[in-house]
């Protein structure tokens, strides 16, 4: 089948190398010309494991390819996938002009009967809009069909979820056209949930708010477990072993952050908001998340007293681990508390740097390695659990800094490995532990 995908972010760019990887013919379509001519040169401007290997194999293969000119691409394909940035309005609901623009482009380019599948996350009801769009610009003799496929990748793990997936949606308002689109991911072999559109738009956004919910949640818990003298670990496993609840996503830390589920809580309560409806429990988890994030500086203000020119180290840039999104990453709102308290903030991520240099600019330094970030440092923060710095043993924080203070926002060591060693050992959900006293300030 020859496919196009319009935008080559995290969501097209994998939804193209992956369904070329399965027998189709994809093109993927940017107006971004300078990314277009890196991924003719068979390289990724972003980072996902295995992608930029899959995208050559298929590049090479003849049946994956980029281009910037969209009308000749439009006109030959059997299903164009809309997979563009949905980015958030001020007022927390979606930016559709990327996809209305889109749609329009794809109506007045084609010339024969085609189905636009809506691959970006988009409020419920506007793939209404975009069948609007297609009918008023289309040619009068051609056929356009609009289906919904919601995506649930994980960044870092896009290229396995796709093919290990627990589901494909799709959603349709006639059943040939669900069983086409169907048919696009036969090869995959997951179950197929279909629905009506509003659905499955509705499906993308639930499943977010859910799993958002899910880590504000066992945070909370975990704030709890502080005062109470419970540990979180064992409480999210005794609670984890039961099969209502499961075991995903009941990690205690700092907060979530990415490009899916701050921007998709608060775009869900404008729809809710939109049809009149206050959705009390999400506008809850956002608060809940936002407070998470900053909990590791007061964490710190509360042992350190001032930071006014004391080096602090961050380790982990990325909202998590195996990508360099740093789009609402808990470390941003650690490093601008920092940077306002007057510490000297150095900063390292093994993948995220080049991006974090745009954001930050000067307002902090570079290191090129763990060991240079944490050297003679006052407070350590540890913020994204990199193999590579999840890694290093404890007592090499003792052997590198000033004053051996770890205060780790994903609980990345045991509380028995800490009491071991002459340091302040600070996690989330849990006792503080060392050998140091906790209370004693810098």
């Amino acid at each position: 089948m020859k496919i196009a995908v319009k935008g080559t972010g995290y969501v097209g760019l994998v939804t193209g190398v992956c369904l070329a990887d399965i027998g189709h013919h994809v093109t993927c379509i940017d107006i971004d010309e300078s990314k277009i001519e890196l991924l003719q040169l068979g390289q990724s401007p972003i980072y996902e494991p295995g992608l930029e290997e899959l995208m050559k194999k298929n590049m090479e293969a003849g049946c994956l390819s980029f281009t910037a000119n969209y009308q000749d691409v439009y006109a030959s394909a059997d299903v164009i996938f809309i997979a563009v940035g949905t980015p958030e309005r001020e007022d927390g609901s979606a930016n559709l002009t990327y996809v209305e623009q889109a749609a329009q482009d794809i109506a007045t380019s084609l010339q024969h009967d085609t189905i636009v599948v809506t691959k970006s996350t988009v409020p419920v009801g506007t793939n209404d809009r975009v069948r609007a769009i297609l009918h008023e610009y289309k040619p009068a003799n051609v056929k356009v069909e609009v289906a919904s496929n919601p995506e649930f990748l994980r960044e870092g793990s896009a290229i396995y979820d796709t093919f290990h997936g627990d589901r494909i949606v799709i959603g349709a308002d006639t059943p040939h056209v669900a069983d086409q689109v169907a048919s696009i991911f036969e090869p995959l072999g997951l179950p197929i949930v279909k629905s009506d559109i509003r659905s499955a738009e509705m499906i993308k956004y639930a499943a977010n708010a859910f799993l958002a919910t899910k880590i504000s949640f066992i945070n909370e818990i975990a704030n709890i477990c502080e005062k109470v003298g419970a540990n979180i670990e064992d409480v999210a496993n005794g609670i984890g072993q039961d099969s209502r609840i499961g075991n995903q996503f009941l990690r205690a830390g700092i907060g979530y952050g990415g490009s899916c589920f701050p921007k998709d809580t608060k775009a869900l309560v404008q729809i809710a908001g939109n049809v009149q409806h206050k959705f009390e429990l999400l506008e809850s988890v956002i608060r809940v998340n936002n407070a998470q994030q900053a909990l590791l500086f007061k964490k710190a203000v509360e042992i350190v007293g001032s930071f006014e020119g004391k080096k602090v180290a961050v380790l982990g840039l990325a909202f998590k681990p195996n990508t360099d999104d740093i789009r609402e990453a808990a470390s941003f709102v650690l490093i601008g508390k920092l940077v306002d308290a007057g510490a000297h903030v150095v900063v390292y991520d093994p993948i995220a740097m080049e991006k974090a240099r745009v954001v930050l600019g000067s307002r902090v330094s570079y290191a090129g390695d763990v060991e240079s970030c944490v050297r003679e440092a006052e407070a350590t923060f540890l913020v994204t659990e990199w193999d590579e710095i999840r890694s290093i043993p404890l007592s090499w924080y003792i052997d590198w800094m000033n004053t051996p203070l770890l205060l780790d926002g994903r609980n990345c060591y045991t509380l028995e490995d800490a009491d071991a060693l002459p340091i302040q050992y600070v996690s989330i959900g849990r006792r503080q532990a060392g050998s140091l006293l906790v209370d004693n300030k810098i």
